[in-house]
Formats: structure tokens, sequence, C-alpha cells
């Protein structure tokens, strides 16, 4: 699998590609600032891109609007933003456009080797990986009066691992239930979102999406 990664921190960005390679991920191109990571992401086309989001020059968010434009250009492009604190801001933008393909992760999250490539991998595979931390946050923002208070607790549990990326057979095993229940509680988020069956638009990007806005 080719990944394109960017960050602007030597040790870190050589930790991460030794750390990659060791898991059979192949090192396309790796990058330390905005303008080199959006030439990589659109000559290579990566399988995955892994990118932080302030990169030189003004380290502020350089690395999102590199992936953001990318994806105009690449519809679909897989990207897992790294961050070193929690901005609700970039989780939506990266959703909005609702293709899926998407995570973002503190940076601590990669001290931990095979939660980290677990992430990558779920994200290049189309999914989405959202920190903990990030839903965790989000939840406490939430009140009965928000759209979002139609889904019962059980419902907003299985919404939030949903939002980390979790499968329905992971989110079973987390909350020691069977798959067929999550199954229910899953249908029941899309109905009350009203994200009817498409082919179009993945629905579990949609309802992460509606989680994040509050909507």
């Amino acid at each position: 699998m080719r990944v394109v990664l960017a960050e602007d921190l030597f040790l870190l960005r050589d930790g991460l590609i030794r750390l990659l390679e060791a898991y059979d991920f192949e090192i396309a191109a790796a990058v330390d600032n905005g303008p080199e990571l959006t030439r990589a992401l659109l000559t290579v086309k990566p399988d995955v891109a892994v990118v932080d989001v302030r990169l030189p020059p003004t380290f502020t968010d350089e690395g999102l609007q590199a992936a953001l434009h990318a994806r105009r250009e690449v519809p679909g492009l897989p990207v897992l933003v790294l961050s070193q604190h929690v901005e609700q801001l970039y989780a939506r933008e990266l959703l909005a456009d609702g293709s899926g393909g998407v995570g973002y992760l503190l940076k601590d999250r990669v001290f931990d080797a095979d939660q980290f490539v677990d992430a990558v991998r779920r994200v290049a595979a189309g999914g989405t990986a959202m920190d903990p931390q990030v839903i965790s946050q989000l939840l406490a923002r939430k009140s009965r009066d928000e759209p979002l208070g139609d889904l019962t607790p059980r419902e907003r549990e299985v919404l939030g691992l949903m939002a980390e990326g979790r499968s329905n057979v992971a989110i079973a095993q987390r909350l020691v239930v069977t798959e067929r229940a999550i199954a229910k509680h899953t249908s029941n988020i899309f109905l009350k979102l009203d994200l009817p069956p498409s082919d179009d638009d993945n629905r579990r990007v949609l309802a992460v999406l509606a989680y994040l806005n509050g909507s």
C-alpha cells in the first residue's frame, strides 16, 4: 500500500517511515511542507496520505488545506490527518464531501503502533478513524435540544464508535452485544438522521458528519 507522508519534524517523520515500512507500507513520498505535499498528492496519487495539519511555511493549516485541495482534484483520496490538538473544524472540513476515507487522530496515538496502523488501514479502505478524544469533546457539548437528541443513549454510543471508524462487528465486541443488535441500532440512527439507502453516498460517513455538526 503506497503512502504519502507529510511531517515537518525530522525525527517524527523518520519514525513514521520506519513504523509504516515495518507494517509493509510503501512510502511513495515523504515531505516536510505544504507545497511539496500538494505536488506529491497530485502526482503520486497514493493509496492513503498521512498528513500533519500544521506544516511550513506558515505552520497554520497547510497540511489540511493541501489534503482538501487534493481531494477536490482526486475525489475520495484517503487522508488521515494528525494534529497536536483537538480542533473540531478540521474534522468537519475533512468529512464535508461525504466520500469517506478520512481520519483525524491526535499525534499521541502514533505511539500505539497497532492502533495507529489499524487507523491508516481503515482510512485507506474508505472508512473513518476519528480520535476518541474528539468524540469525547463532541459528546460533552451535545444537549437534548439538538436534533441528535432524538437518539437514545445507546444509539449515541454506537454513533460515537462509528465515528471512530469501528465496524459493526467491532462495536458489538466493544459493547458486548450481538452484531444483530448493533445493526438494528445503526438502522435506527440512519432513520432518525434521515439518511435513506443510496448507491452514491456513504451513510456511515454522513451520519458521522451529522454527529460532528451536531445537526
